[in-house]
């Protein structure tokens, strides 16, 4: 393999169907045409009462095991926020959603926030995971939102960071990589970005004042990967949605705010991105942006189209092909952190039960 394909194949995050590695997707990841894979519901074996736990232990060795082949650590990513967005459930803790955490005094919700945050992670070092697509760095401020609502930490700027940082912190204490969402913030949007594609008409003083606060705060912080959200925010950017957008990505989240981690696209099979323009051309753009990771969740053609997207764009330009270097370079500097532990899950899947008794005591 060119060094151009294997550092496409860091960019590209990747879904599919199915509880096992079928042929197909065994090939792929031993051709290093994924750097990361990411779990649904849909790929959880099940079995009576709930998860299979061997079942989905097994799933991720195999996944691991087949990208260890291609001489590149493969990793896996779950979205496990709690409340409504939580692949794994039972045996494992259910965790409410964490805006019950905007309630407490503040350095009791803090503090609480990090327990939950380590609980969740050992749970997902348990069962294999790498990456957990948390915390919600969005502020809640449209009671009408479709898609954030409960899922963010809170409904002032500065007291929603500080909860999801402590959060995130604690996965990083179970030695889980988290990710703060979705950039420049999808708090205040009327529109659900999986069916179509939002716009915010705030200027850039209500940026600054509301939904940039909690990412200037992680940027700081030094959290290791945040992930774009598939809008259009018309004081930046009036023709692009965030994650294709240079001005969002480069010139905002790079450039003032000095975020120097990992920059995730959200899903490209997304309406807002797959109804705005092409898989090929979404990847092309996204990375040009500053993006360093495409995520492609489900749709196998999608992925493909953007693998040889990128393949054909990075050999024509030697601009955009020292682009993806920088974004490999980035991917494999995050893949140098250690591995999480893994601990034995009968000691700690549903152990964040007593954590619950907390949260819910008020």
């Amino acid at each position: 393999m060119d060094d151009l394909r294997r550092d496409v194949g860091q960019l590209l995050w990747i879904g599919f169907e199915g509880t096992s590695v079928d042929a197909d997707l065994e090939r792929r990841l031993r051709a290093g045409e994924a750097g990361a894979v990411v779990l649904f519901r849909r790929n959880l074996p099940e079995a009576a009462g709930g998860l299979d736990v061997a079942g989905l232990i097994a799933l991720d060795q195999a996944l691991h095991d087949a990208g260890a082949a291609s001489g590149e650590r493969l990793l896996i990513a779950v979205d496990q926020e709690g409340g409504r967005v939580q692949r794994v459930r039972s045996p494992a803790t259910l965790w409410p959603p964490m805006l019950g955490l905007a309630g407490l005094e503040p350095a009791r919700g803090e503090a609480l926030a990090r327990r939950i945050g380590a609980a969740m992670g050992a749970e997902l070092a348990a069962l294999g995971f790498d990456i957990d697509f948390a915390p919600v760095l969005d502020v809640h401020t449209n009671e009408g939102n479709p898609i954030i609502g409960d899922r963010a930490f809170g409904r002032e700027p500065e007291a929603a960071a500080t909860l999801a940082l402590a959060f995130a912190d604690g996965l990083g204490d179970a030695g889980i990589l988290g990710c703060g969402k979705h950039f420049p913030g999808h708090g205040d949007t009327a529109q659900d970005s999986h069916l179509e594609l939002p716009r915010l008409r705030h200027d850039m003083d209500r940026l600054r004042r509301v939904e940039l606060v909690p990412f200037a705060m992680a940027a700081r912080r030094g959290v290791p990967m945040i992930m774009t959200a598939h809008v259009v925010f018309e004081a930046l950017d009036p023709d692009l949605p965030a994650t294709l957008s240079r001005r969002a990505i480069g010139e905002l989240l790079r450039g003032e705010l000095g975020y120097r981690g990992v920059v995730v696209s959200d899903d490209l099979d997304m309406k807002a991105i797959a109804d705005f323009t092409g898989a090929a051309d979404a990847a092309v753009a996204a990375i040009e942006a500053g993006c360093d990771v495409l995520l492609l969740c489900r749709d196998r053609d999608h992925q493909e189209a953007a693998r040889e997207g990128l393949i054909r764009a990075g050999e024509a330009s030697a601009s955009l092909r020292a682009r993806i270097g920088e974004a490999a370079a980035a991917v494999r500097e995050l893949k140098r952190r250690p591995e999480a532990p893994r601990p034995d899950p009968a000691a700690v899947l549903g152990a964040g039960d007593a954590l619950l008794a907390e949260l819910d005591g008020g």
